[in-house]
């Protein structure tokens, strides 16, 4: 942080700014991106924001559509500088209030207008702003062909169904996932495609709608960006109200482009469902894998809306594998907000398979906790006539209770973990996790967590709430329903 403060000091001083008094970093979202607000000394300069970001490619593109957008009209922040490497940005600030807050709220009227006059701004962004825009400089790909459908596509499947241990036909699933692309990619390309047109990336300024985070923008379909905005999961706009505005949407790519409305609902169905794996993908990615709390909450609203869709909108052509995966994936259940009880400390205890789970997500904002590596302990699985019972079962129960060296491992763990809750009931925290891991998740793993969640039980009481989660084990009764 220090280095960006200094080079974003530089850069200020540089276009003549006034002395700055403070900056204060924001919360990350889901890009790469590092954003502070800066304040100004004794002056009645507005604040304005100052970025970094290591991509040079996608800042090229950002700087390069910007100023395109601005000739266009379209409400966009100013860059108001940039240094020389294309890695730090000063920018218009325009506040933190955005569309996603205000439909919080509720849906009444004024947000209606409001969600009217997005559609009308992206209807320009579409046709207007495609006119003379420098496609050259677009980051990662120029225009939404078939690598770009596939790559989303796999997102999905290495990101959100492999994690949670779907089983699948590999050769089937990529031949559906072909069949999928060709049948997008028979929608008309001749537009600008946002990418992420959704209502967090839509600030609200003066009573007006302002845009950000279209740097990954390319030459693309119509449908992606309204279903990116109408079908954005945590939104939960309702059902009817999609209808209207959809409606507004058709009536007013009509005066623009007469005679689109009935191709456009060719595609449409085609292009929720699309949309929502590729969100489900960036889920899982940035909530499974980076284990941020912000996305891991959005998952079960991203698969209620699946559902919606795999019961309401029927699509063009058979993709039975994927159709296959996709009723496995709705039928998930363990994806819930993640909600503490008040008044004590949670402890959330987990076991899991290195090969095949991996360490389990933190599903709050701490970051993590403990994780305790069982490999190095007697393994039940190399005695033939253990291998088919788990580590809460009085076989394995007894092999294990039986070893020392698992009995000594134990004692360190109550030790370091007791410490823990010890100073956290002190301090009042409201989360601690563990996690259990061993090769397969089926033995050592899930004996330590039982252990564990046993002996915490008993010594800390009401005081705390212990949850406990075999991944491994979990995984596999899905499997077999």
């Amino acid at each position: 942080m220090g280095d960006h403060i200094h080079n974003i000091r530089q850069l200020i001083e540089r276009n003549h700014f006034p002395a700055v008094d403070s900056f204060f970093e924001l919360p990350a979202a889901g890009s790469g991106r590092t954003y502070f607000r800066v304040f100004f000394r004794g002056s009645p300069q507005a604040s304005l924001l100052a970025c970094f970001n290591e991509s040079v490619s996608e800042n090229i593109a950002q700087f390069s559509f910007t100023r395109h957008f601005l000739n266009k009209g379209l409400r966009v922040p100013e860059i108001i500088a940039r240094d020389e490497t294309y890695r730090y940005f000063l920018l218009e600030d325009l506040g933190d209030k955005d569309l996603f807050q205000l439909v919080q709220k509720g849906f009444n009227q004024s947000t209606i207008n409001t969600y009217k006059q997005v559609i009308l701004d992206l209807l320009k962004f579409q046709t207007d702003g495609f006119q003379g825009i420098d496609l050259d400089v677009a980051h990662p790909v120029r225009i939404f062909n078939k690598k770009a459908v596939l790559w989303d596509l796999n997102y999905f499947k290495y990101y959100f169904v492999k994690p949670h241990n779907i089983v699948f036909d590999e050769n089937k699933l990529e031949d559906d996932f072909r069949t999928f692309a060709t049948y997008l990619l028979g929608a008309e390309m001749n537009f600008f495609n946002y990418r992420d047109f959704q209502s967090r990336n839509i600030m609200l300024k003066d009573g007006l709608p302002w845009y950000i985070d279209f740097q990954g923008g390319r030459q693309g379909p119509l449908q992606y960006d309204l279903v990116s905005l109408l079908y954005q999961a945590k939104a939960k706009l309702p059902e009817k109200l999609r209808e209207e505005l959809l409606g507004f949407y058709l009536d007013n790519l009509e005066k623009i482009l007469p005679g689109k409305k009935e191709s456009f609902l060719c595609f449409y169905n085609e292009y929720i469902l699309f949309r929502t794996l590729q969100v489900l993908g960036a889920y899982g990615f940035r909530g499974k894998v980076e284990g941020k709390a912000h996305f891991l909450e959005s998952i079960p609203f991203a698969l209620q809306s699946l559902r919606q869709i795999l019961k309401n909108r029927p699509l063009h052509f058979k993709i039975p594998e994927l159709q296959r995966v996709l009723e496995s994936v709705a039928a998930l259940g363990e994806e819930k907000t993640y909600k503490l009880p008040e008044g004590k400390l949670t402890v959330n205890i987990s076991s899991f398979s290195y090969k095949k789970t991996g360490i389990p997500a933190d599903p709050t904002d701490n970051g993590g906790g403990f994780v305790f590596d069982c490999r190095a302990l007697p393994n039940p699985h190399r005695d033939k006539t253990l291998r088919d019972f788990n580590g809460k079962e009085p076989p394995v129960v007894a092999f294990l209770d039986s070893k020392t060296e698992m009995q000594f491992f134990l004692k360190q763990v109550f030790q370091l973990v007791e410490q823990s809750c010890d100073s956290y009931l002190r301090r009042n925290f409201s989360h601690l996790q563990i996690s259990f891991g061993c090769t397969g998740g089926k033995h050592r793993s899930v004996y330590s967590a039982e252990k564990l969640a046993n002996h915490l039980s008993g010594k800390f009481g009401e005081q705390i709430e212990v949850r406990l989660h075999h991944h491994l084990l979990e995984a596999e009764r899905r499997a077999a329903r």
